[in-house]
């Protein structure tokens, strides 16, 4: 199987002719988080059990990740934004005097439950899937939480909402792998979970009036959510439109092209850029479904390509492909053989390349000047001034994260009677160079 995947992607070079092939299948993202709905599947182990799948194949926290780290300009955005998120760091302000507080009892909890680290794991998850999820450990006689702990999102799986819409587990495995283990939660009510949390402990009586038995358990999940629209279970992110729209793919291919020409001795010709439903409709067409067969005639096809391609007696000659026009407006090609402009050595594709690193940064709302420079030899570069008052605006644009990031360390204050203390993120206010000094935090 992995020489069917090393098949679909290959350079071919006509000697006679000093002509470069390269053909490239690249996937098409537009519709890699497209579905149909939403799908229920039991808990391994626990067949009385159901779960949300996170996307049709249940593996899409994965797919986002891997499409995020197989380009700089997204995988850079995203440290940019957990980075400016943080801000000065987490800090408890005793509300009395407006500074950190100073009670010992506090601070020993957050050394010992390690914040710094759970706050940056708190933002990332945040950041690449618009919610978060945290587990509280009770003391023995359930007085006090002792621990929290972050879970990342990738690994959370919710329960079946019941009748009246309330999801009460979350399931913790290794879900891009058969998962051999699940850790399974209660999950505490999203809009009251301070609230639940007494309730269950029977600090406080039911909505019934009644106090009830105290729960024995001492261990639950809480999570926090940036809202969005369609999914119940888990966000949608706005920056999947880089994704659905298709700017990812112009910029990857963009890459392939210029990556392609600098491996190569001598200038890249044509790029053919091979949509993989191609290769799956030929195999199919033609009934081949043993693996070897199918490497041979997709290596077979791809020699057709190019021998179409390269030389001078091929010249005048079509091509017939089909294709279709999304809804948006952009042909979907099976094949697309271009021409490259080998004219231009160094700066192929420049504007091209400017424009959809522009674009990416768009989507993830953050200005290139923040990350450096834009790729290409006309990119703008702000003044100092500016970038002062692009950071400062920012930051200012994470304070809806920070009240919800925010939310289960309020829990644990009123939780643990810690009167008075709130938690806080101060932002960074960066300074000229009158004020002698290079920057300030500023309290929210």
């Amino acid at each position: 199987m992995q020489d069917l995947q090393k098949a679909l992607s290959a350079t071919y070079y006509d000697e006679a002719n000093d002509f470069y092939a390269e053909i490239q299948t690249v996937p098409d993202t537009t519709e890699t988080f497209d579905t149909e709905g939403q799908n229920f599947r039991p808990v391994p182990s626990m067949e009385n059990l159901s779960f949300a799948t996170w996307g049709d194949d249940n593996k899409r926290p994965y797919a986002i990740r891997d499409l995020i780290a197989g380009d700089e300009v997204t995988a850079q955005n995203k440290l940019t934004n957990i980075l400016t998120c943080y801000g000065a760091g987490l800090k408890f302000i005793d509300t009395t005097t407006a500074q950190p507080t100073t009670d010992e009892n506090l601070k020993r909890w957050a050394m010992s439950n390690a914040l710094p680290k759970y706050f940056l794991d708190q933002i990332t998850s945040m950041k690449y899937f618009y919610f978060s999820v945290c587990v509280f450990i009770l003391s023995n006689d359930g007085t006090r939480i002792n621990r929290i702990i972050h879970k990342d999102a990738a690994s959370c799986r919710f329960q079946k909402a019941d009748t009246v819409g309330r999801i009460r587990k979350v399931f913790f495995a290794d879900w891009e792998n058969s998962p051999r283990k699940v850790e399974t939660v209660t999950l505490l009510n999203e809009i009251d979970p301070l609230g639940d949390l007494e309730r269950r402990l029977g600090r406080t009586p039911r909505a019934d009036g009644r106090k009830g038995e105290p729960t024995k358990e001492r261990k639950f999940a809480m999570v926090v959510r940036f809202p969005t629209v369609t999914n119940p279970y888990y966000p949608t992110p706005y920056y999947l439109s880089i994704f659905r729209g298709g700017s990812y793919d112009e910029k990857r291919l963009i890459s392939v092209g210029k990556r392609a020409k600098l491996r190569n001795s001598s200038s890249l010709k044509f790029l053919i850029e091979v949509s993989r439903e191609y290769w799956k409709n030929l195999l199919a067409a033609e009934n081949i479904t043993d693996p070897v067969k199918q490497l041979e005639r997709i290596n077979r096809e791809k020699e057709n390509m190019k021998n179409f391609a390269l030389g001078i007696k091929n010249s005048g000659k079509v091509w017939v492909s089909g294709f279709y026009v999304s809804p948006d407006g952009k042909e979907q090609h099976d094949v697309k053989i271009t021409v490259v402009d080998t004219g231009k050595e160094g700066g192929d594709w420049a504007d091209e390349t400017t424009a959809a690193t522009n674009t990416l940064c768009y989507a993830d709302n953050v200005h290139p000047s923040l990350v450096g420079a834009v790729p290409g030899k006309s990119s703008m570069n702000n003044s100092g001034s500016d970038k002062r008052e692009l950071f400062t605006m920012k930051q200012a644009l994470e304070t809806a994260f920070h009240d919800i990031l925010l939310l289960p360390l309020q829990v644990v204050c009123y939780f643990n009677g810690w009167q008075n203390i709130e938690p806080s993120v101060p932002f960074i206010q960066l300074t000229t160079l009158d004020k002698h000094r290079d920057a300030k935090a500023v309290t929210t």
